[in-house]
């Protein structure tokens, strides 16, 4: 006669775990790490077989366009052309060059010099005389000098102009202050006159120097 099995299940059909020894006492199964890593070797050679027949393919194209060796078409081992020396030669042509070329040129600061170079050109049209037509005897006079004359003789008159109605909720526009007073200076071009009113306090203080020293 047979003995009844020890019923290991709890009513809910899942297994009883004993928690008296404080561990696991069940051991890790082996199966499924030697599964994963079998697939993970073998995905590794598969891959690494698959880029160098593709690595193969690739250079047989391109050796294909671009033909046999010769010294025209030849590969160029930059190692053992080292570091070039420097040729002030050339670097003086490459300086030459970049201030001939054609405008637009490619700004190396910024801007900052070129804003400059603008704002003293505008400089000497606003400071001093210039033609502005010489076929018509029409002069370009310094700003000073023309808001002296303006001062002197005053703005023309307009002609009375007829006024709209305004809208609804609309009102007259009024100016209380002027919309600009000119460029503003930049930063760079501020720092640029910071030095040279510097350069000049300095060299107005060793002139004195130099005389008291003659003497």
């Amino acid at each position: 006669m047979q003995q009844p099995e020890e019923n290991i299940h709890g009513s809910d059909g899942r297994e009883e775990i004993d928690t008296s020894t404080g561990y696991e006492q069940s051991d890790v199964r082996v199966t499924g790490i030697v599964v994963f890593l079998t697939a993970l070797a073998i995905f590794v050679v598969v891959a690494s077989i698959l880029s160098y027949g593709l690595g193969k393919v690739l250079n047989a194209r391109m050796n294909k366009e671009d033909g046999p060796t010769s010294k025209w078409a030849a590969t160029v081992n930059i190692r053992e052309l080292g570091n070039l020396p420097n040729n002030p030669e050339m670097q003086h042509k490459v300086a030459e060059l970049t201030t001939s070329f054609p405008t637009p040129r490619i700004q190396l600061d910024d801007g900052n010099q070129d804003v400059a170079d603008l704002h003293a050109r505008e400089d000497l049209l606003l400071d001093n005389y210039s033609w502005a037509d010489r076929a018509h005897g029409k002069v370009r006079i310094p700003i000073e000098r023309a808001m002296e004359l303006i001062a002197q003789r005053g703005l023309p008159v307009a002609g009375a102009q007829e006024s709209t109605p305004l809208l609804a909720g609309d009102s007259q526009p009024t100016v209380t202050a002027p919309l600009t007073d000119g460029f503003a200076r930049t930063a760079y071009e501020l720092d640029q006159a910071a030095t040279r009113a510097a350069e000049a306090r300095q060299g107005q203080a060793l002139v004195p120097r130099t005389g008291q020293q003659g003497q």
